[in-house]
């Protein structure tokens, strides 16, 4: 969209438009184009300006004044539209709403015609091309994908509302304790120099589908992937910190895989729009860049967590003295799952001074 509101316009399916290209665009949307960007602002009842605020904000490049529209695009801009003038949401929320939405579904959008429908648009005869097998390959796939995209949804909605509903207080709601790690294949640029592109991906897809699982299946949240480097959170310090291990010992055991290093903090963060942000986020970031290979750093904030919720000694003396107390007084001893030494101090840019701790297991063999 543009801000040009004369009304006037071309249609945009006119000449050099590939024809499979507007059927395949018609079956997804639904509708056929109908509407300028005008004549779409006017019939959901909005100025021209919010309508091509939102457009942007979903990802979506100007049209100019072609017939580009449809009564879709026409429905979706009087919801938003809607929800401000109902008081449900500001109109810089529903904004946010619309840039959050658009981003997050172009990358889901770009993989599932990069990756996924390429591979199933192989022709089945020879002569036959591509473009001739797509159609109907995706007016199947369609109503299932959509279906399946409403469900993980609303069990992300209900997971993450779920989170924030037990926090402490309503200022949790935006800014947050949590454990933040970086997870950083080491030496990746002078693989990009040796490997090829097509070998190259498939290890970075590998290592981005081991760390999402893993993180998923210990708890916690997959913020986002970086090629090389994976960022994830957590509420307990504990679950990072099992995660942080688990991914290091994974790859150690994978021939195929490079070292890996981790950085984790733990404190106050801000998120936003899905990602996290803040002091805390950043010098996970740095313990990460200083870590050793196939082992895991973290700041002192994360380590006095883990000694105050029992996951680890403050030392092996406390450790120690803690189970002589417990059989002295016939009980449990600590089951303490990690060990934590401290590094020297030294100098983080843009942080000052830390002093970071190595992470391990304490005395205890990974499970499968």
């Amino acid at each position: 969209m543009t801000v040009d509101d004369s009304g006037s316009g071309t249609d945009a399916q006119g000449a050099g438009e590939d024809p499979l290209a507007l059927r395949l665009e018609q079956l997804i949307l639904g509708a056929e184009r109908r509407y300028t960007p005008f004549q779409a602002a006017r019939s959901a009842g909005v100025t021209m300006e919010l309508a091509t605020r939102f457009w942007r904000a979903m990802g979506f490049a100007d049209v100019g004044q072609a017939k580009a529209l449809t009564e879709a695009d026409v429905l979706a801009l009087r919801r938003l539209a809607g929800l401000v003038e109902a008081g449900l949401l500001s109109e810089a929320m529903a904004v946010q709403v619309a840039r959050s939405t658009g981003q997050t579904t172009a990358r889901l959008a770009e993989w599932q015609i990069d990756s996924f429908l390429e591979g199933l648009t192989e022709p089945p005869e020879p002569g036959m091309t591509r473009t001739e097998v797509t159609y109907p390959i995706v007016e199947l796939l369609l109503p299932e994908l959509e279906e399946f995209l409403v469900y993980v949804w609303r069990r992300q909605l209900a997971a993450s509302a779920g989170r924030v509903v037990q926090g402490a207080d309503d200022e949790e709601m935006v800014d947050r304790r949590l454990a933040v790690a970086f997870a950083d294949l080491v030496g990746f640029t002078r693989l990009t120099r040796r490997m090829e592109e097509e070998e190259l991906g498939e290890l970075v897809e590998a290592f981005e589908t081991t760390a999402a699982d893993l993180v998923a299946a210990r708890g916690g949240r997959l913020i986002k992937t970086l090629g090389d480097e994976v960022l994830y959170a957590a509420d307990d310090a504990g679950v990072a910190a099992e995660i942080a291990l688990r991914l290091v010992e994974t790859m150690a055991n994978d021939e195929t895989m490079p070292e890996l290093r981790v950085g984790m903090a733990f404190g106050t963060v801000t998120t936003r729009m899905g990602d996290v942000f803040g002091t805390t986020v950043n010098l996970a970031s740095r313990l990460t860049s200083i870590a050793p290979r196939d082992a895991v750093l973290v700041d002192t904030a994360f380590a006095e967590e883990l000694i105050r919720t029992g996951d680890a000694p403050a030392s092996e003396a406390a450790a120690a003295e803690a189970l002589a107390t417990a059989e002295k007084e016939g009980e449990e001893p600590p089951a303490y799952r990690f060990a934590l030494q401290p590094m020297w101090q030294r100098p983080v840019r843009g942080l000052g001074v830390v002093e970071p701790w190595l992470l391990t297991r304490r005395n205890v063999a990974p499970s499968a």
